[in-house]
């Protein structure tokens, strides 16, 4: 029996006509309505004709997380007073429950991309509803991708709904080919903002970390909220560890301490949605309730301010979730969950100060995540760069690259960037690609229950109580009975199923499987020990275990899941297994090197036969006689590291440098650019043959380098013979004496003794630049600094006079400097002459 009072309760009904009405005439909207309008639960049955007496039509709506795929069918289900799986289902990675009359069937972007790959006309869907798009997360910005192009090309006729539970709905009607918007307003109760902030100093969230004194002050705020405030409390923190933390500080609080996160049993998920069964609650969720859920009895919000995202280090290989500041449109998000029935509150756990700063709005998936999975579901599409997907963000070039570099590794796509036959099949095993080659290659080494449950493992991390010893992790799921070990056991069987007849279970031990197939997941990880505790991987990158650990001991290990902290120099393991050099060989083969290696290294050259993984180094001797190429290169490469300073230079063929390095800013061609980075450009026209008759560090240092710059003047043109003439070594003053000239700064500098100057009213100049003239005493003392001789005997000689003829007394001071011979002698030694 259908439940007409609580659908007529629901705010979104009267903006389903306008919808309606949108979708009639252009086959696209973008719906916004406020949580708890139910745009999740009217909307799909209102479309599908199952209320409200319009046309039969089969609807998918496409769901963010799996607690949200089955709590929307459940629902649905509820308000049509009947059970899932009758006309209203869901599909969600391992659970299926649909039956023969299903017309509206939730699902997860994830299972919508694989029904996508397999069908791209849906044949018999009318309408495809993405649900809480706002929240950017890449499979559902690509399965929209996905069905604007089917929509485009092969099924005009299908209806498309972005469903948004923001007004932020711009960008996504763009994407819909400007599309009409339909807000539904919601019935919001006012909510209180109570700014509490820590009141002691709170160290930042660094990686995955979060300061215990910030926990210890969220579970202090929820006892102040239930103390201070009637209904049940909402406290949002940013992953599974701090939820049990919290709730392991919230015991005897007085209410019902309940967790919401994506890893919960369905019981307790069930239990929360629910709504209250007598007493208070207190539900701990992560940033899953924002939006996707309506907790029902909510009155007060506690926020801890923080969210987890993805963050993905290229160049390592190395992917984690990270603890951030949530945005300013989460925390609206959040706090709208205390105003849904009632009046409400929000405790917020920072300063008001802080808030304008946060950022606007989350970061989209696609411009931080490891996007391999994404390139491969573009390869399988027919669309290897993504540059023909409708996309709100494009992928950035980078993380583009690296995933091809991943999928090419693995087998999954060709040199073209097209899928393969062994991708296409990668891709509809609903895993990252590392572990759809891992599940394939290790039931061949294995077997195929063996290494669906290695797989499984790894998949979605145990809890940290399973250690980070994988073997043991292994064994641990295989005999518990907590919800991680019943989802384990779950997704073994789907794996297992997926492989059809090689998945028997294999022979040999289980600690040499699990680091097989951890291996061939993660090659780049495989790493040695260097120290106790301490490893290198190929990739190159340093790890560590915590102290304590039972794999501190182990020669090599197989890196499941580490990830770096920021500023950290090593990788922090968190799940790993042990093996043996003969399986890091079969790993990581691809990435082995074996041959002569010359190089440059602790400052000379080293020349070795050397067999390596990536960055570990298997084996070395010495090279007695190195190819002379690499020698050189070697040498080349030594200049790039430390400078043309190994090389010998004296005064003269360092001052020989600073004049041409003067010629060349003020003259500008046919004289050269002798910087560091040019001379290296140039080496084989300035450096050989000396450079390949070189083998060392010290060969080099008994280059002359003088000589060899000279080589760089442009004496094909005849201008290397006026080098002396445009900027001489040394300027004849009026005394007789020959001065060097110093070209080190802007302007070249003349420092000649001032009396050794009279007579002289016009400023030298070289290459038509007027020389900064440092004018001495007679003891070689500054005295006075111009760029303006005729200036200075004006107006500065009389001040430099009266100074010091008292001081040096021996030497000629006359009043007007401009009508005496110069000299370098003092009075007496002038009389004589």
């Amino acid at each position: 029996m259908i439940r007409t009072d609580a659908l007529d309760q629901l705010p979104v009904r009267t903006a389903v006509p306008a919808l309606e009405r949108a979708l009639d005439e252009r086959g696209a909207a973008v719906l916004c309505a406020p949580p708890g309008t139910g745009k999740t639960t009217l909307v799909p049955l209102v479309l599908a004709g199952l209320t409200g007496g319009g046309p039969a039509r089969r609807v998918l709506v496409a769901e963010p997380r799996r607690i949200a795929a089955r709590a929307a069918a459940r629902r649905m289900a509820w308000l049509l007073g009947e059970r899932p799986g009758e006309r209203v289902g869901f599909t969600v990675r391992g659970e299926r429950v649909v039956g023969r009359g299903t017309v509206v069937e939730v699902v997860t972007t994830g299972v919508l991309l694989q029904r996508l790959q397999r069908d791209q006309e849906l044949a018999g869907v009318d309408v495809v509803i993405i649900d809480e798009c706002h929240e950017r997360h890449l499979d559902a910005d690509t399965a929209a991708a996905f069905l604007l192009d089917v929509r485009g090309t092969i099924r005009p006729d299908l209806r498309l709904v972005a469903a948004s539970a923001t007004t932020d709905a711009a960008g996504w009607a763009r994407l819909l080919g400007d599309a009409p918007v339909v807000e539904a307003q919601g019935v919001s109760h006012p909510v209180e903002v109570v700014w509490a902030p820590p009141a002691g100093p709170v160290r930042p969230p660094h990686g995955m970390r979060v300061d215990p004194a910030l926990l210890t002050h969220v579970a202090a705020v929820v006892r102040r909220a239930l103390a201070e405030r009637d209904g049940d409390v909402l406290c949002f923190l940013p992953g599974v560890g701090e939820i049990s933390r919290v709730a392991g500080q919230l015991a005897g609080v007085g209410a019902e301490v309940l967790q919401v996160h994506g890893r919960a049993p369905a019981a307790v998920q069930d239990a929360v949605l629910a709504g209250p069964s007598g007493g208070r609650r207190v539900v701990l969720a992560t940033s899953v309730a924002e939006s996707s859920l309506t907790v029902p009895g909510v009155r007060v919000v506690v926020d801890s301010g923080l969210s987890r995202e993805p963050r993905t280090d290229h160049a390592r290989g190395l992917g984690a979730l990270t603890t951030v500041r949530a945005s300013r449109a989460a925390g609206r998000q959040r706090a709208g969950r205390a105003g849904r029935e009632a009046p409400g509150a929000v405790y917020r756990c920072w300063e008001e100060a802080e808030d304008g700063r946060l950022a606007a709005f989350p970061s989209p998936e696609i411009k931080v995540a490891d996007l391999a999975a994404f390139a491969l579901q573009a390869a399988c599409w027919g669309d290897p760069d993504a540059s023909g997907l409708a996309l709100l963000d494009p992928p950035p070039a980078g993380a583009m690259g690296a995933a091809r570099e991943v999928l090419t590794a693995v087998g999954a796509v060709d040199a073209a960037g097209r899928a393969t036959s062994r991708g296409v099949r990668m891709s509809r095993l609903g895993l990252h690609p590392r572990l759809a080659r891992a599940l394939l290659d290790g039931a061949d080494e294995v077997g195929g229950r063996r290494a669906a449950e290695v797989v499984a493992l790894i998949g979605e991390e145990p809890p940290r109580e399973y250690g980070d010893d994988l073997a043991h992790a292994l064994r641990t799921a295989r005999r518990g009975g907590d919800g991680y070990a019943a989802r384990w056991r779950q997704e073994v069987r789907r794996l297992s199923q997926s492989l059809g007849s090689s998945s028997d279970a294999g022979t040999g031990p289980d600690d040499a499987a699990v680091g097989l197939v951890a291996a061939l997941a993660f090659p780049e990880r495989v790493a040695r020990a260097r120290g106790e505790g301490a490893f290198l991987m190929v990739s190159g990158t340093g790890a560590e275990l915590r102290d304590g650990s039972r794999l501190r001991s182990a020669p090599w290990l197989a890196v499941a899941v580490a990830d770096r902290p920021a500023h950290a120099a090593s990788a922090r393991v968190r799940l790993a297994a042990v093996v043996d050099e003969g399986t890091a060989r079969l790993a990581a083969g691809h990435l082995r090197f074996s041959g002569e290696e010359v190089r440059w290294a602790d400052g000379d050259v080293v020349a070795r036969s050397v067999e390596r993984l990536g960055a570990v180094e298997l084996s070395a001797r010495a090279l007695r006689r190195p190819a002379p190429e690499l020698v050189r290169g070697a040498l080349l490469e030594g200049l790039r590291r430390e400078g043309p300073g190994l090389l010998r230079w004296n005064r003269d063929s360092e001052q020989l440098r600073l004049r041409l390095a003067f010629l060349h800013r003020v003259l500008g061609a046919p004289w050269p650019d002798v910087s560091d980075g040019a001379l290296l450009d140039r080496a084989e026209e300035w450096l050989e043959p000396e450079l390949s008759r070189a083998g060392r560090r010290a060969d080099l240092a008994r280059i002359d380098a003088g000589q060899a710059v000279r080589r760089l003047l442009p004496w094909a043109t005849g201008e290397a013979a006026r080098l002396d003439e445009l900027a001489p070594e040394r300027i004849e003053v009026p005394s007789g004496s020959r001065i060097r000239v110093e070209y080190g700064g802007e302007q070249p500098v003349l420092a000649v003794k001032l009396q050794e100057l009279f007579g002289l009213s016009e400023t030298p100049r070289v290459a038509g630049v007027p020389v900064l003239v440092h004018l001495l005493s007679p003891a070689g003392r500054p005295a006075a600094v111009t760029a303006d001789l005729a200036s200075f005997w004006r107006e500065g000689y009389r001040g430099v006079r009266a100074e010091l003829r008292g001081r040096y007394p021996k030497h000629p001071w006359p009043e007007d400097p401009t009508t005496v011979e110069a000299t370098r002698f003092t009075s007496a030694r002038l009389r004589r002459d």
